[in-house]
C-alpha cells in the first residue's frame, strides 16, 4: 500500500518494549472528571481480550499470506498487539488495587472475544470463511483505533486539564504504534479476500458492537467506582459533554471517518500520520526508559 506524498514508507514494524510505574496513577486520571476519565478506561476492559484475540485471527491467517512483504508486516503487527494487550492488562490490576473491581465485564468481554468470535473447530472452505470474515472485523476495528491514535496524538485539552502524565504516555505509545500499522489489518483483509460487500457488513457488524461495549462498559465503571458509588450514572451520552471538551474523540471525527471507511477507495493511511507517531514513539517516556 503506498503511504501518502512526505511520510514515511517501508517501515519494519517491530514490538517495542514499554515499562510504566503506576503506583502514583490516581483512579481519576483526569483531575475531578470521573465520567471523562471512564469513557477513556473502557478501552483497559475491551483491548487486552480484543487485541489477543486480534494476535490469535492473525496467526491462524499466516498459512494463507503470500507475499513476503505483508507477512513480515502481519508478524510486526502480531508482535505489536502483544505488547499492547500485556500493557492494558496491569492497568486492569491497578484498578482492582484501587477497589474498582473490573473483572465481571472483562469476563464478558473475554466471553465475546473467544467464544462468539473463536476459531469455532471449523475446517475448509467453512473454517476459511470465517478465518476471513474476522479478519475483516478486525480491520473494521483497526479504523477506529487508527483514528483514536491519531486523536491522542493531537488531545492537547487532555494535557490541558491535568490529565496524569504516565496514562497519557500509555494511551499515546499505543495510538501510535496504531497508527504506524493501521494498514495492516485492511491489507491483509485485501490479501485473503478484498469483497467491498464483505468489508462494508462487516463495518455495520462492528459499529454497533463496539458502541454497545463503549455503553456498556462506561455504566459498569461509574457503578462500580468506589469513589463515585453510582451517584453519577453512565452512558455515551456524556460524550456531549466530554467531546467538545476535548477529553473524549469527538463524534465529529468518529462519524465522518466511517463514511471515508466504506468509500471503495478508501486507505488507512489516508487516517493519521506516520511520521507523527514515529516521533512520539521516539520520545516516549515509557520507551525510552525500556532502552536503558
Amino acid at each position: 500500500m503506498t503511504a501518502q506524498l512526505g511520510e514515511p514508507e517501508n517501515i519494519v514494524l517491530q514490538a517495542r518494549d514499554v515499562s510504566f510505574d503506576w503506583s502514583e496513577v490516581p483512579l481519576h486520571w483526569i483531575p475531578g472528571d470521573p465520567v471523562a476519565t471512564h469513557l477513556i478506561n473502557v478501552l483497559h476492559l475491551l483491548l487486552p481480550a480484543g487485541e489477543e484475540w486480534f494476535v490469535k485471527v492473525f496467526k491462524e491467517a499466516l498459512p494463507y499470506v503470500k507475499d513476503d512483504r505483508l507477512r513480515e508486516d502481519v508478524l510486526g503487527f502480531i508482535g505489536q498487539e502483544a505488547m499492547h494487550a500485556s500493557s492494558h492488562d496491569v492497568v486492569l490490576d491497578h484498578f482492582v488495587e484501587q477497589g474498582l473491581d473490573v473483572r465481571p465485564f472483562v469476563r464478558q468481554v473475554e466471553f465475546i472475544f473467544e467464544g462468539l468470535l473463536g476459531d469455532r473447530g471449523l475446517t475448509g472452505a467453512r473454517g476459511q470463511a470465517w478465518l476471513v470474515e474476522r479478519v475483516a472485523i478486525i480491520a473494521a476495528i483497526e479504523h477506529f483505533t487508527g483514528v483514536l491514535g491519531a486523536w491522542i496524538l493531537n488531545a492537547r485539552k487532555m494535557d490541558a486539564a491535568g490529565a496524569d502524565p504516565t496514562m497519557m504516555d500509555l494511551l499515546r505509545w499505543h495510538g501510535a504504534e496504531e497508527v504506524e500499522h493501521r494498514h495492516v489489518a485492511h491489507d491483509l483483509y485485501m490479501h485473503l479476500d478484498g469483497s467491498y460487500r464483505n468489508r462494508v457488513r462487516a463495518m455495520t457488524m462492528t459499529v454497533p458492537m463496539l458502541l454497545t461495549l463503549w455503553s456498556r462498559g462506561h455504566k459498569f465503571l461509574m457503578a462500580r467506582d468506589p469513589l463515585v458509588r453510582g451517584r453519577i450514572k453512565g452512558g455515551l451520552h456524556h460524550l456531549r459533554r466530554t467531546g467538545p471538551a476535548g477529553l473524549t474523540p469527538p463524534g465529529r471525527d468518529l462519524g465522518p471517518s466511517i463514511m471515508r471507511y466504506l468509500k471503495r477507495s478508501y486507505s488507512p493511511l489516508n487516517e493519521g500520520s506516520t511520521s507523527q507517531a514515529l516521533a512520539y514513539l521516539a520520545s516516549s517516556p515509557a520507551a525510552r526508559a525500556a532502552l536503558r
